[in-house]
C-alpha cells in the first residue's frame, strides 16, 4: 500500500548525499498541444533508465533562452511529433501533408543548428531525424507514398522514351512501399531495417538487420552534406542517418522509446556520448588549449569582423567559444615571390616592403583586440596565456610565416620581438634569403650565411625558430645552429603521408633529442595523399609522432584559413572533437594537457628566458 510519509521518501536521498554521482543532462524537446508543452513518458523514462537526467525543453524561439539552455546541456534528444512545415524547405505543401506544428518548428530548427555548432551529441527520433535534416541543409519527403508514386510515374515515362529509342524500357525505382504506419501496439516491431556495417548504429546493435516499429508518412529524402545514410527499410526508405563528419549525432525514423530494452540501446548511446562530451568540456576548463598556427589574419582586410560569426573564416570568437578554444597563434603570412618578382605583386592590396605588410597585419590584429577588450587579448608570454584563461579571455599570439618579413635586416628580428611576435617560420613555399624551402630549388644548400645570423638573433631575442616548410638540409642546419630547441608549428609525418612538407622519422627523432616539438596540422594533403582526411587521420599522425618522439614533443597547429580543415575538425568550433578523439584513445588529462599546448608553452618559456632585450 502506498505510503504518504514524506520522511520515508526523503531518507534514501539523505543517505546518498553528497556522494551522488553526476549524470549527463539531456535536453528533451517537448511537444505542443492546446497551449501546453507536453511529453510522452516513454521519452524521459528511457533517458533516465539509460543513466541521464532528462530536462524538458519548451518550444521557445528566444535566442537567449536557446543559448542558455545549450550551455547547460550535455546531450540533446529531438522527439517525434507532427509534420514540419515544408516552407522551411522552400516547398509548397502538397495535399498529403498532415498536421504541422508551427510552434515547434523554428525553436527546434534553431536549437538543432546551434547544438551542431557546439558539438553537442544529438539523437533524433522520427520528426527529430527530419528536424536534423532540415536544420542542416537536407531534404524531407512531405509524403513518402506521394513521392514514390511520382518516382514511379517518372520511371514509366523514362521507360517509354527509351522504348522509342530502341533501348531497355524496364522501369526502375518502382519498388512497392511497405506499410510505414502500424495498428499494433507501439512496442511491437512491424518491419525490418538494414544497417550499414560501418556506422555507429551497427556498433550499437552489432547486427545488420533489426526490427523496428513505424509511425510515419514522411522521411528524410536527402540527408544533406552533414549526414550520411546508415539504415534503410526493405523498400529503400531512409530509416537512419548519422554525422558524416565524425560527430556524435544520429537520427532514426522509428520510435525506440517504445521498444523497451531494445530501444534503450539508443538512449544509452546518447547518454554515453553526453558523458564523454561533458568530460571534454570540463577538461577544457582546466587545460590551456593552444593552436600554434592559423592564417586567419590574411582575410581581415576583406572586412571580416572577428567578434561576429563569419562563414569566410575558420576562426572567430563565436567559433572559438563553441570549440572551447583558449588561444591561437595567428601569423602574418607572406607569400614568397619568385626570383625577380616584386613582393607587391603577391598581395592583394597596395603595400611597400614585406616588413610593412607584416606590420599592417599586426596593426589589424591589435585593432580587433582593442575593439573586443575584456573578451580578447594579445598574449606575448606563457604567463599572459594563463592569466587570460583565468580571466576567461581568448588569447591571440603573433607569429610570422616567412622570414622575408625581416627585409634582409637583422635589426628587424629585435623589432618584431619587441612587437610581441613569438616565432618566425623561416621560409614558406619557395627559397628565400634565409634558407631553402621543402618545395624550393636548393638555392643555398640549406641555411644561408645570413640565415645563420638570423637564427642567432632569434635566439638572442627569445623568438622560437620554426622549421615548418623548410627542406631537410635547412632543418638539420638550423637544428645545429640554434642555441635553443626549434619547433615545427604545423608539420605531419612523412611515414604516413610521403610529401616533402612532412617530417621523416629521423627528423622527428633529431628534433626530440634537441628538445623541440612538432605539431600535427590539418591540411588534407599532408595527412593523406588520396581521399578526404578526417579527425582520425590527424590522430594517427599525432600517435605516430608520439611513438617516435614521445608525448613531450607533440601538439596541434591547425593551419586554419591556410588550407587546413578536415571532417570532424573543420574550423575552431570543432576543436573540442580533437579532445573527444583523444579521450576515446584513452589519453589521460596530463597527456592531453601536454598535447594541447603544454609542450609548446614549456618550450616557449625556455626560449624566452634566454632573451636579451
Amino acid at each position: 500500500m502506498e505510503t504518504f510519509n514524506l520522511k520515508e521518501h526523503l531518507t534514501p536521498f539523505y543517505d546518498s548525499f553528497p556522494e551522488a554521482p553526476r549524470r549527463p543532462v539531456i535536453g528533451v524537446t517537448a511537444n505542443f498541444n492546446d497551449g501546453m508543452a507536453t511529453m510522452q513518458r516513454a521519452y524521459y523514462q528511457q533517458v533516465a533508465d539509460a543513466g541521464g537526467v532528462p530536462v524538458i525543453i519548451p518550444p521557445l524561439d528566444s535566442r537567449e533562452a536557446i543559448v542558455n539552455t545549450l550551455d547547460h546541456l550535455d546531450g540533446l534528444l529531438l522527439t517525434g511529433g507532427a509534420d514540419i512545415n515544408p516552407l522551411w524547405l522552400g516547398e509548397e505543401p502538397i495535399s498529403q501533408l498532415h498536421h504541422i506544428n508551427a510552434t515547434r518548428d523554428l525553436p527546434e530548427l534553431l536549437i538543432t543548428r546551434l547544438a551542431y555548432n557546439r558539438q553537442i551529441p544529438i539523437l533524433g527520433i522520427c520528426r527529430g531525424v527530419q528536424t536534423m535534416a532540415v536544420a542542416l541543409d537536407g531534404k524531407v519527403a512531405q509524403d513518402i507514398y506521394a513521392a514514390r508514386a511520382e518516382e514511379k510515374a517518372d520511371a514509366e515515362a523514362e521507360g517509354k522514351k527509351n522504348k522509342k529509342k530502341g533501348l531497355d524500357d524496364t522501369p526502375y525505382g518502382t519498388a512497392t512501399l511497405i506499410k510505414h504506419s502500424q495498428d499494433s501496439d507501439r512496442n511491437q516491431p512491424t518491419h525490418s531495417v538494414d544497417i550499414d556495417s560501418d556506422s555507429m548504429l551497427f556498433e550499437i546493435y552489432q547486427q545488420q538487420r533489426i526490427f523496428v516499429n513505424s509511425f510515419h508518412h514522411q522521411a528524410v529524402s536527402d540527408p544533406g552534406p552533414h549526414f550520411r545514410i546508415t539504415a534503410k527499410s526493405p523498400d529503400g526508405i531512409i530509416e537512419a542517418i548519422e554525422s558524416s563528419e565524425h560527430k556524435l549525432m544520429m537520427g532514426v525514423q522509428w520510435h525506440p522509446e517504445c521498444l523497451e530494452q531494445d530501444g534503450l540501446k539508443l538512449f544509452e548511446w546518447l547518454v554515453k556520448s553526453a558523458e564523454s562530451f561533458y568530460n571534454a568540456k570540463r577538461l577544457h576548463e582546466r587545460v590551456l588549449t593552444l593552436d600554434t598556427h592559423c592564417d586567419t589574419p590574411m582575410l581581415f582586410h576583406e572586412g571580416v569582423k572577428f567578434d561576429q560569426r563569419d562563414s569566410r573564416t575558420q576562426y572567430d570568437m563565436h567559433k572559438m567559444t563553441e570549440g572551447r578554444q583558449d588561444a591561437v597563434i595567428m601569423v602574418a603570412y607572406l607569400p614568397q615571390p619568385k626570383m625577380g618578382e616584386p613582393f607587391s605583386s603577391k598581395v592583394s592590396f597596395d603595400v611597400g616592403t614585406p616588413k610593412e605588410y607584416a606590420d599592417l597585419i599586426f596593426d589589424k590584429i591589435e585593432g580587433i583586440v582593442r575593439n573586443n577588450r575584456g573578451n580578447l587579448s594579445i598574449a606575448r608570454t606563457p604567463a599572459d596565456l594563463y592569466e587570460d584563461k583565468r580571466k576567461r579571455r581568448k588569447s591571440i599570439m603573433l607569429g610570422i610565416e616567412n622570414g622575408i618579413a625581416l627585409n634582409h635586416d637583422l635589426a628587424n628580428v629585435k623589432y618584431f620581438a619587441q612587437r610581441g611576435v613569438v616565432y618566425i617560420t623561416l621560409c614558406h613555399n619557395g627559397d628565400n634569403d634565409i634558407c631553402d624551402s621543402a618545395v624550393g630549388c636548393n638555392t643555398h644548400n640549406g641555411v644561408s650565411k645570413f640565415g645563420e645570423k638570423v637564427i642567432h638573433e632569434m635566439n638572442r631575442y627569445g623568438l622560437m625558430v620554426d622549421l615548418s616548410h623548410a627542406n631537410e638540409r635547412s632543418f638539420y642546419d638550423a637544428l645545429d645552429m640554434s642555441k635553443t630547441p626549434i619547433v615545427c608549428s604545423h608539420s605531419n609525418c612523412r611515414a604516413l603521408c610521403d610529401v616533402p612538407r612532412n617530417l621523416t622519422d629521423d627528423q622527428l627523432r633529431a628534433l626530440a633529442r634537441k628538445g623541440g616539438v612538432a605539431h600535427v596540422t590539418l591540411y588534407n594533403g599532408f595527412l593523406r595523399k588520396e581521399g578526404q582526411a578526417t579527425v582520425l587521420d590527424a590522430i594517427d599522425h599525432l600517435e605516430h609522432a608520439i611513438k617516435i618522439m614521445g608525448i613531450d614533443h607533440v601538439g596541434l597547429g591547425t593551419d586554419f584559413d591556410g588550407g587546413g580543415g578536415i571532417a570532424g575538425l573543420a574550423d575552431s568550433s570543432e576543436l573540442i572533437n580533437f579532445t573527444l578523439a583523444l579521450l576515446r584513445r584513452k589519453y589521460n588529462e596530463r597527456d592531453i594537457q601536454k598535447i594541447w599546448g603544454g609542450n609548446w608553452v614549456r618550450l616557449m618559456a625556455q626560449v624566452q628566458s634566454l632573451r636579451k632585450m
